[in-house]
């Protein structure tokens, strides 16, 4: 038998033009997935980006009527670093995403608006290797985005969608998941690595909430690792790892 752990991670597939990004909170996506997004961008792919929440409950220190603008500015300017312009946000209420046919809904008709062949979500399993609990944001949301996928396609599941105008979308080839313990593919983080520093970096007022350690710091060496580790199963490369699925 293979040892997961061990087998080397494939390539990500290249031949695709627009992905949809889809996570629960601002700074989802840039612990550890925007090398790959700034690389793609790079090559002249299109990102679009969809929140399910705004993060406003995401800092001890500031309500979250005060804390949502902020943080909403911070995406914007993070996505921005790697070449992603459409940032859409849900409004559903951070903390407390409940996955069920209303999450399934809202994602589905942003895959229908965006029409990607790809689509990126982090890791919807309990834990984060077995050793940390995943939180119940992350866990709906990710679960959604592989069920909207599909949904997305069928005309008589939300039928409300295509009165809106959003004729069904079945051209999602791809769901990656970032954060996943059982990556089965890679991208080479390498010529996006400082720019997803960079990205993090924007995220300013919640990493100060985080840490007493320099923000550059910080996030320069949280990334370096995440990408070194994945490293021995890409050919020795530092890289950004995804478990795919095909549909």
């Amino acid at each position: 038998m293979t040892d997961q752990k061990t087998e080397q991670l494939e390539e990500m597939p290249a031949d695709w033009q627009r992905a949809l990004a889809v996570v629960a909170h601002p700074d989802d996506l840039e612990y550890g997935c925007a090398a790959a997004i700034a690389g793609w961008t790079d090559q002249g792919r299109e990102v679009a980006y969809l929140l399910a929440t705004r993060g406003e409950a995401g800092i001890d220190g500031i309500a979250p009527a005060e804390c949502a603008p902020l943080r909403e500015r911070e995406q914007r300017a993070s996505a921005a670093v790697v070449g992603v312009s459409v940032v859409e946000f849900l409004d559903h209420r951070d903390g407390v995403i409940e996955y069920g046919t209303d999450l399934r809904r809202d994602i589905a008709a942003a895959i229908r608006r965006h029409r990607p062949e790809l689509v990126i979500t982090l890791n919807h399993r309990d834990t984060w290797g077995g050793t940390a609990w995943n939180t119940p944001d992350h866990r709906a949301v990710g679960r959604a985005t592989l069920d909207a996928a599909a949904d997305a396609g069928n005309r008589w599941i939300f039928p409300e969608l295509v009165e809106q105008g959003l004729e069904p979308w079945d051209g999602v080839r791809w769901v990656a998941v970032a954060g996943s313990t059982s990556p089965t593919h890679a991208v080479d983080a390498g010529p996006g690595l400082e720019r997803s520093v960079a990205s993090l970096l924007e995220h300013r007022l919640y990493i100060e909430g985080l840490t007493e350690q320099d923000p550059q710091e910080y996030c320069r060496i949280f990334l370096t690792r995440m990408a070194e580790m994945a490293a021995p199963r890409f050919g020795g490369r530092p890289a950004v790892a995804f478990e795919l699925f095909g549909r």
